[in-house]
């Protein structure tokens, strides 16, 4: 049987200012979609609600938008993989080898509370699969608990979007909370790059996170190594 990846994306389309839109950060996908493909694996897309996931608008700009992300959105079938994303109680975790979260502001809302992610990810970590996450795509994994009522990330190393890259990223006014103050505060060992925005990725046994969007294809291609 092939391995199979379960990729996460998000269906919130903009801020608590509704003026300011965000969602998907497209090659965070794009970037870990490749790595996987070109591994012979099978991949699944689920969102929070099922259905389908806006685009931030900041990720389909220079230099954000790369090949990767522009061949997605020339291709019909690939952007309708984007509108009919399963719900999570269309997914039976025992299908997959590994879950992956994806990034983008929008998941800061619709991520951290899903009971059906939640399950999913707590489902497969126990088996020891693959539990990913890049950038703000970490958020997914705040108030995952095990079976021993324990958060997943309490104790272990990891990484995602740093509060210093919020601010750089003049977001740090519209975000609804610090999530790596709120990683630390469930008892995550947080690490990140010594510079912003480069690639920085963590393994932790079976828990492997990356900072930024920029570190999509080194999260990726750890993931792969370790299925």
């Amino acid at each position: 049987m092939a391995t199979r990846i379960l990729n996460v994306v998000t269906n919130v389309g903009h801020y608590d200012d509704p003026s300011h839109e965000t969602g998907l950060w497209l090659s965070e996908l794009t970037h870990a979609w490749h790595v996987f493909e070109q591994h012979g694996f099978d991949q699944s897309i689920v969102s929070p609600a099922g259905g389908p996931s806006p685009l931030e608008p900041r990720s389909l700009t220079f230099p954000n938008y790369d090949k990767t992300a522009k061949a997605w959105r020339a291709d019909t079938a690939r952007m309708a993989l984007l509108e009919h994303t399963a719900s999570p109680d269309q997914i039976d975790s025992a299908d997959y080898d590994a879950i992956f979260f994806t990034g983008g502001h929008a998941v800061m809302y619709d991520f951290p509370d899903s009971d059906g992610l939640q399950r999913i990810s707590r489902e497969i970590f126990e088996r020891g699969g693959i539990v990913a996450a890049v950038c703000h795509g970490y958020c997914g994994l705040l108030n995952t608990k095990l079976s021993d009522g324990s958060y997943l990330v309490a104790g272990r190393e990891l990484t995602g979007f740093a509060w210093q890259e919020e601010v750089l990223a003049r977001v740090d006014k519209l975000v609804p909370y610090n999530a790596e103050a709120e990683m630390k505060k469930r008892g995550a060992r947080y690490r990140k790059a010594r510079l912003p925005f480069v690639s920085y990725a963590v393994v932790d046994g079976n828990l492997v996170t990356g900072q930024n969007p920029g570190s999509a294809k080194e999260t990726a291609t750890k993931i792969a190594a370790k299925l």
